[in-house]
């Protein structure tokens, strides 16, 4: 994507998404990042057709070592010798037991900036537990943003804590990396998943200590009807997110009910949001699509995952990133 890390050296020995993402992030920067995998691969090799793996292991060079072997480790520990930075995702513990932690490899390579990246971090009451995304999301209070109407909490099918470690391991290892600059220094980054998911709930916790609102911005949560998800006559959806009042007058202007203006930040729920759910009602799903590239109202569809590829916002920033290349 940019050169800005070229020269940069990383060992990316972690499995399914976290760790990967992060070090595809970097490689995407311009480092160099060998995967180190164990003989029998990376585990998400075997997920619904290797396909996980694939997408989180881009431009980087996969070498399969067998760390619990003398030989294995020996070749590790020369890979230590000149990388830049390490990022590792065993259980808290694994790294020391196989003669690879952080205290081991900076007293040969004392710049190293090692990143261990785990669910609940190296230590404390729960980092000798087993976790996965959904323990995450659940703990940091994430998943019960995520509720339908009745509070119940909907099950996710992306693996958000994953991602959001990933980004942040991925910053924290390149501001380290700068750091070492002035310092010369390397350093261990003690990173928890569970931990990086809450840090999205601080409008979450200052709403709730003021005692505003157990669901954070009260304006943005769902509460009013210019900013909320309306179906369309085909059964799909689309998003409305006027939540300046300018928008939603150009909204109204659109529809032609100058008497809905005096409607903003009515509440859902009330004969004013039926109405107004009605008459997102009397178009299809791609009508409302293509009124969205035109009608400047904050209006946006819902698109399946595939469908993105297609909109002309993702096509245009595909090319341009291509052209870069």
């Amino acid at each position: 994507m940019d050169g800005a890390l070229q020269g940069i050296r990383v060992l990316d020995v972690t499995y399914y998404v976290p760790g990967p993402y992060a070090g595809m992030r970097l490689a995407e920067m311009g480092a160099e990042v060998i995967k180190v995998e164990p003989p029998t691969g990376d585990p998400a090799r075997y997920m619904s057709g290797g396909h996980v793996h694939t997408a989180n292991n881009k431009g980087k060079t996969i070498v399969h070592l067998d760390l619990k072997s003398a030989e294995g480790r020996r070749q590790m520990l020369e890979l230590a010798k000149e990388a830049d930075a390490l990022i590792e995702t065993f259980r808290p513990g694994v790294m020391r037991k196989l003669g690879l932690d952080y205290k081991t490899l900076c007293q040969i390579n004392p710049g190293l900036v090692y990143c261990s990246l785990s669910g609940y971090g190296q230590d404390g009451p729960l980092a000798h537990l087993g976790s996965h995304d959904l323990n995450y999301l659940a703990l940091s209070g994430a998943l019960d943003q995520m509720a339908d109407a009745s509070g119940k909490p909907i099950h996710p099918t992306n693996t958000f804590a994953d991602y959001t470690g990933g980004l942040l391991a991925s910053e924290k290892i390149i501001a380290a990396l700068f750091g070492r600059i002035r310092t010369g220094k390397g350093v261990h980054l003690d990173i928890a998943l569970a931990e990086a998911m809450a840090e999205f709930q601080g409008n979450h916790d200052i709403y709730f200590e003021k005692g505003v609102s157990e669901n954070g911005v009260p304006e943005i949560s769902g509460a009013i009807l210019n900013y909320a998800i309306y179906g369309t006559k085909d059964g799909r959806y689309v998003t409305l997110g006027a939540l300046e009042e300018k928008f939603w007058h150009q909204f109204c202007d659109f529809a032609g009910k100058p008497e809905w203006e005096a409607w903003y930040g009515k509440a859902q729920g009330t004969a004013e949001h039926a109405e107004v759910a009605t008459y997102f009602k009397t178009k299809n799903w791609q009508e409302w699509y293509r009124l969205s590239l035109e009608i400047d109202c904050c209006l946006a569809p819902v698109l399946k995952g595939f469908e993105r590829h297609a909109h002309p916002f993702f096509r245009q920033r595909s090319a341009s990133i291509n052209s870069a290349l």
